[in-house]
């Protein structure tokens, strides 16, 4: 089997264990070395087999994907892509999967029983490629605290725009990172926030929707006309890119979102450089660049442009990264004003806001 990513396929389908296998030995870097037909018979055979990578499928009986996943990462940390259904229950179970330590998911196109599996074979082999490479301590198993239903968020002026915008992107390792950044933020943050995290669409409105309660600072997902006010946070929606535009009201400048779809830039829509590189403009040294953790150079221009227009910007340092791509690319490229920790991250942005 040579250099070959060796792989278990969990998941309580015949079919979909066959197919699974079928579209991953279809490359020549990986190796399907065993399968399993639910959650106990996954843990077993990953204790005895130690593969590189398990595909997880979520809804499976005896045993289902979260709790397997759960004893994977505390007791044999392995790098694990969840399969989901794409439904309003399958969507909230994938990010509790990313939460408990899932590098990173793949969405069935069909349902739990997907005939047409073969539709997302090609991401589905990129990331169980990418899986393989992780930082595996950044994996751990976490728990995100949850604002309490009492709690009432600040009625903050709804069509004031604040002095700054913070402009973030994110990827592989983002969903953990932004659930742990924006439940820090003070509700009161003096600037709008603007992110980016490379996600299929209809996922990112239950994602906006999940930071929104576990956040004492307001999350939705963007929509196309809304205003960047301050204390307000607005996730760019799967399948758009993303754009600042100007708008006067009376003597003052106001950021509007634009949606479009344009075609996708490195193989993804939306981007954070189309969203970077707008915000700079728009925003000139008023601009925050954050960049998160995830694969590829995505960002980089970005944060090259808010840096030029004397803007500020942060990386998330390698160490706590689940793929060092991103920030790195940005690092390279000189763009980068601060390395900061996971765990610091919101510090550092009320910090420069």
């Amino acid at each position: 089997m040579g250099n070959k990513i060796r792989v278990l396929v969990v998941d309580d389908s015949a079919l979909m264990r066959l197919r699974i296998s079928d579209i991953l030995n279809s490359d020549n870097g990986i190796v399907v070395v065993a399968t399993a037909r639910d959650g106990e018979d996954g843990i077993k055979k990953a204790t005895e087999i130690k593969p590189d990578v398990i595909t997880l499928d979520i809804e499976m009986p005896r045993l289902d994907g979260l709790q397997a996943l759960g004893y994977i990462m505390s007791e044999i940390p392995t790098p694990v892509v969840m399969l989901s259904a794409f439904t309003q229950k399958g969507a909230e179970a994938t990010f509790r999967s990313l939460e408990y330590g899932a590098v990173d998911f793949v969405s069935k196109p069909s349902g739990t029983i997907s005939r047409d599996i073969e539709r997302v074979g090609t991401e589905l082999i990129a990331k169980v490629k990418m899986a393989a490479s992780v930082n595996l301590d950044s994996l751990k198993f976490t728990r995100p605290k949850t604002v309490s239903e009492n709690y009432l968020k600040p009625n903050l002026q709804k069509n004031v725009q604040g002095e700054k915008v913070v402009a973030v992107g994110s990827s592989t390792g983002g969903p953990r990172a932004l659930t742990e950044i924006l439940p820090q933020l003070d509700p009161n943050i003096a600037a709008g926030l603007i992110i980016v995290q490379h996600m299929p669409r209809g996922f990112t409105k239950a994602f906006a929707a999940r930071l929104n309660s576990k956040s004492k600072i307001d999350v939705k997902e963007a929509e196309e006309g809304d205003k960047i006010t301050q204390g307000k946070v607005l996730l760019a929606p799967g399948d758009y890119h993303v754009t600042v535009k100007r708008e006067m009201s009376g003597k003052k400048m106001v950021g509007i979102i634009s949606l479009n779809q344009e075609p996708p830039v490195y193989g993804l829509r939306p981007t954070v450089d189309y969203m970077m590189l707008s915000a700079a403009e728009v925003y000139g040294d008023n601009a925050i660049g954050v960049i998160l953790t995830g694969m590829g150079s995505d960002g980089s221009k970005g944060m090259e442009a808010i840096k030029k227009n004397n803007g500020k910007t942060i990386a998330q340092d390698k160490d706590t990264c689940v793929i060092y791509g991103m920030p790195h690319a940005a690092y390279q490229k000189g763009v980068v004003d601060r390395i900061v920790p996971l765990n610091k991250i919101a510090e550092e942005i009320m910090k420069l806001v």
